[in-house]
């Protein structure tokens, strides 16, 4: 599903159907019956909606017919259709102004004027390109073309100024080597780029999963390699949308943040940002003022997958979805104090697979000043895991619940009479030594006042200090392991279980064991 650029219209494919609908009135307002469509996008000024389906040839039909479809937004009418092999770089991009499209084809780009498909007006040849990127602005249009080099050979990246393609006529130039793929980052004026080229294998070893560099070019010709405190790996790269500082998060874990000028300085090392730690990380957000360097708020949500600003700057949306995660799937609306406004869980038999926000023109909402104060929320449905540390019960002072499973309790209450009869047949057979010990474990007053009894135990072998004494320790461990023993001895006897004759006599050492551990704690 998709929002045009502008918020003008919603799009979504159900498998079946795509359908689109005005957001002024939320009526579908165009069909497009196509099955196999898995891949939508809208032009800029929303005007042309794009789809691209798997590229199918059949034996009675070898020469493929077309995938990648341009239509009128507003009426469903098809304007062009062309065969693209290939989803990753499937997208035809634009001028901000929708007067220049251009796509790749083979190693070359092509370029298109004023949504006239039928006629090439340039082609860029100067090398086999494999990416390239139109700048997200109007006239005078920038496009960077990225060419992998071979073997030994340095790679290139290159600006041009629309229409000039020669390569003496490029604005700026950068080469690098170890790039195995680009990924492209303009800033909102489409003036300055961030390139971030990633190798598949890190032949240092350092990283598993390859090696990665962040190299600058301007259309001004400035070019740079952005020179990061740490060797590590880097996991985000973005832009601030007043378009002179971006951030980058990178190192190995923990990582860090450092926010740059757009003379590649660091200024600041960590209007809003958010930084997250998601995946196999607790999902620890931190929320900053950018313009004061100042930490707002903390605040944590677990297996979030997915994270967006809303398009007022002031509110951000957590999601769990599917298939990353299929269960515990929902999403979450918080203020940019880091409080929790609205939560909405999703059906354990139903899995969420998307979520965006509605998309508005940039001077929609203003800029409003950042107020450090919390506002008013709600609290999470899903209690927050500890941070304590894990203490067994005998170190927290309560009784030991010898249970492996809780049914076991409710099993145990309905045989409590039978076992009792059971044991009174076997007493009467037994010596009188056993007799009498069933007799006075029955009406020990101990057992009868067994929780509160096991917890002064506990408070009393967590409170005996250690000592430099060797062999006055160990006898303090023993005596402690044999405590705990009798305490779980004690609950299985209330639980009506049948102890033998050796265990009882555990029992009823009880008091001299105590005694003897106060005087080695003197």
């Amino acid at each position: 599903m998709a929002f045009s650029p502008e918020g003008t219209y919603f799009a979504w494919v159900n498998g079946v159907t795509t359908k689109i609908l005005h957001c002024s009135t939320w009526k579908i307002i165009t069909e497009i019956k196509r099955p196999k469509i898995s891949a939508i996008q809208f032009s800029p000024r929303s005007t042309y909606f794009m789809t691209w389906e798997p590229l199918i040839a059949t034996m009675s039909n070898l020469q493929a017919t077309p995938n990648l479809h341009i239509w009128k937004s507003e009426t469903g009418e098809v304007v062009k259709s062309f065969i693209q092999k290939k989803q990753s770089e499937w997208e035809p991009q634009w001028t901000n102004d929708e007067k220049v499209c251009g796509m790749l084809v083979g190693a070359d780009v092509i370029l298109y004027e004023d949504v006239n498909f039928n006629k090439i007006m340039y082609r860029i040849n100067v090398a086999k390109v494999a990416r390239f990127s139109i700048s997200p602005s109007n006239a005078p249009y920038y496009i960077l073309c990225y060419m992998p080099g071979k073997s030994d050979q340095p790679s290139f990246s290159r600006i041009f100024q629309y229409p000039k393609f020669e390569s003496m006529q490029a604005l700026a130039n950068k080469s690098f080597f170890q790039a195995d793929r680009v990924n492209i980052y303009w800033n909102n004026l489409g003036t300055n780029i961030l390139l971030m080229t990633s190798t598949e294998v890190d032949k240092t070893g350092a990283s598993y999963y390859g090696k990665q560099m962040l190299h600058y070019l301007s259309t001004k010709g400035e070019t740079a390699m952005v020179a990061l405190s740490t060797k590590g790996p880097i996991h985000a790269v973005q832009w601030s949308p007043k378009n002179n500082e971006f951030c980058v998060v990178y190192d190995f874990m923990p990582a860090k943040a450092t926010l740059f000028n757009l003379k590649c300085e660091p200024i600041f090392e960590f209007v809003l940002l958010i930084l997250t730690g998601f995946g196999n990380l607790r999902g620890g957000i931190e929320l900053w003022d950018v313009g004061n360097r100042k930490l707002i708020a903390k605040t944590e949500a677990p297996d979030t997958t997915l994270l967006q600003w809303s398009p007022d700057g002031e509110h951000f949306m957590t999601a769990t979805t599917a298939p990353r995660l299929r269960i515990g799937n929902g999403f979450k609306i918080w203020h940019y104090t880091g409080t929790l406004l609205y939560e909405r869980p999703w059906n354990e038999q139903e899995e969420l697979w998307e979520v965006l926000w509605q998309t508005f023109p940039p001077e929609t909402f203003p800029e409003k000043s950042i107020s450090y104060k919390a506002v008013e929320g709600i609290a999470p449905s899903q209690p927050q895991a500890s941070k304590q540390i894990y203490r067994p019960p005998s170190a927290r002072g309560e009784a030991i619940t010898f249970k492996l499973r809780e049914d076991e309790m409710f099993k145990d209450k309905k045989k409590t009479s039978k076992s009792t009869t059971k044991a009174k047949k076997k007493t009467k057979k037994g010596t009188k030594e056993s007799e009498a010990s069933v007799s006075s474990q029955s009406n020990n007053p101990s057992t009868n006042g067994q929780v509160a009894t096991n917890a002064e135990i506990q408070n009393l072998t967590t409170n005996v200090p250690e000592c430099d004494d060797l062999e006055r320790s160990k006898k303090i461990k023993k005596i402690k392991s044999k405590l705990e023993q009798i305490s779980k001895l004690k609950e299985l006897l209330v639980a009506g279980k049948q102890l033998e004759i050796n265990q009882l006599d555990k029992i009823k050492k009880e008091a001299d064991l105590i005694k003897q551990l106060e005087e080695l704690a003197l």
